[in-house]
């Protein structure tokens, strides 16, 4: 098929690269010429594991290009994909100004000439098929439909398509999905989605076709309960800090349970990334828009926010009340998971603001997202290093924010050689308490005792917490 995708950021240019990779001619449309010159050129600007060669060879093949073209873009296509940002807007809903622009923009294409169909004998050319993709509330794809409309007459139907990638491992995600949901106005349109992805589907994972407001919810429904469970156990992991539990013992007795598993309950920062916080948020506000509030998502959203909170506390606990100003703290991690250098909604970002405004200095390091960070605003305000032992050098503590493979098993007697203090705040629970203790550190962690070099361990003060969430 001859596929558009509108918009190059993270789904668009997964999705349509691994749609050329199966042999379909797939362009990939966008408004920033900067961002098109570089991917013609081979560079990605986003890192994702195995995406930029595979752009390069399906460059190369002829089965993928990238162009700022609207008109010759959408006039040669069968299906369109709209993958623009959905940002929250200041009240948590989702900004469909980009999806409505590619809407309009659309139509005027479609209005000025149809095209031809590669491959299709027939004098008409069948219905071109819009695809929302972007994360949208229920309803937006009617409201796509009526803002093509404003602008033509030419037929053409309507398609919804969810993604689940996970950062880090989206290609794998997408070319063996769990399962792929579709939304179709009517049959046709969703055996032709249906056959775009059948060979993705072969591993025997099924393809939902149904209506297009049930697909739209899927997309939050699926999100907002992986942000629950993620909410759920950092508050079971906050009462065990203050009762003298130990959370992965806690954890390991309550995920052998097959009713309730064990993803996505792992304690730690909370969420981040360009998912969770935005769809849960865009939840939120469907529930008030519609007169049904949310309360156990606004819950979700203030456990998660307060998870952060809860961090900080312990920073100034061990260091005293104004105790970080002049000191030194190092970060390892700055992307909010490993595998990406997302930094949108990191926990990261959060800490260091906080670090910084108690009058600390930081210095950093993440093997793929310092650069983003320093673009992000951080650039005079954060030191950063290329290595993560020299970023330790002369600190009062390090915080570990991000759970990459590299910080897991570190050198810990050259750890403490470089640091003035041995203290490490371990935001990802990647270290064992016991341990620490015995390689000489004061440690904390997420529902797990602190460990104190210098005394007894014990539990968080909770009366310290409690006032640092006020």
């Amino acid at each position: 098929m001859r596929i558009v995708m509108v918009g190059t950021g993270y789904v668009g240019l997964v999705t349509g690269t691994c749609f050329a990779n199966v042999g379909n001619h797939v362009t990939c449309l966008d408004i920033d010429q900067t961002k098109i010159d570089k991917l013609n050129q081979g560079v990605c600007p986003i890192y994702e594991p195995g995406l930029e060669e595979m752009i390069r060879r399906n460059t190369k093949a002829g089965r993928l290009q990238f162009t700022t073209d609207v008109a010759g873009a959408y006039q040669s296509a069968e299906v369109i994909f709209i993958c623009v940002g959905t940002p929250s807007d200041d009240r948590g809903r989702a900004d469909l100004k980009y999806v409505l622009s590619a809407a309009a923009d659309i139509g005027k294409a479609l209005e000025a000439g149809p095209g031809t169909t590669s491959g299709n004998s027939d004098d008409t050319p069948p219905a071109k098929v819009i695809v929302v993709k972007s994360t949208v509330p229920v309803g937006t794809n009617q409201a796509v439909r009526t803002e093509i409309a404003k602008h033509t007459c030419e037929p053409f139907t309507m398609g919804s398509n969810p993604e689940f990638l996970k950062e880090g491992a989206a290609i794998n995600d997408f070319n063996k999905p769990d399962r792929v949901v579709i939304g179709a106005e009517d049959e046709a349109t969703g055996d032709r989605l249906r056959k775009l992805y059948d060979p993705f589907t072969r591993n025997g994972h099924p393809i939902f076709v149904m209506d297009i407001p049930s697909a739209e919810m899927v997309k939050y429904a699926s999100n907002a309960m992986l942000a629950t469970k993620i909410s759920f156990i950092n508050e079971i992991a906050s009462l065990c800090e203050n009762f003298g539990s130990n959370i992965d013992e806690v954890w390991r007795g309550m995920t052998s349970d097959k009713r309730i598993g064990n993803q996505f309950l792992y304690p730690g920062l909370g969420y981040g990334g360009s998912c969770f916080p935005k769809d849960v948020l865009a939840c939120i506000a469907m529930g008030l828009q519609s007169g049904l509030p949310t309360p156990l998502l606004e819950s979700v959203h203030r456990v998660n926010q307060s998870q952060r909170s809860r961090f900080i506390a312990k920073l100034d606990g061990h260091f005293g009340e104004g105790g970080l100003a002049g000191k030194k703290i190092a970060f390892w991690g700055i992307a909010f998971k490993p595998g990406t250098n997302d930094i949108r909604e990191a926990p990261s970002l959060t800490l260091m603001d906080a670090v910084l405004e108690r009058g600390a200095s930081v210095v950093a390091h993440d093997p793929v997202a310092m650069a983003t960070c320093q673009d992000h605003g951080m650039q005079d305000r954060v030191a950063y290093s290329d290595d993560m032992y020299t970023t330790l050098e002369g600190v009062d503590a390090l915080v570990v924010c991000t759970d990459w493979p590299e910080f897991k098993q570190p050198d810990f007697e050259q750890m403490r050689e470089r640091m003035s203090q041995a203290v490490i705040f371990d935001g990802r629970n990647l270290y064992q308490p016991e341990s620490m203790l015995d390689e000489g550190y004061t440690y904390y962690s997420v529902g797990r005792q602190v460990v104190n070099r210098g005394g007894p361990s014990g539990p968080v003060d909770s009366e310290f917490v409690g006032s640092a969430l006020e």
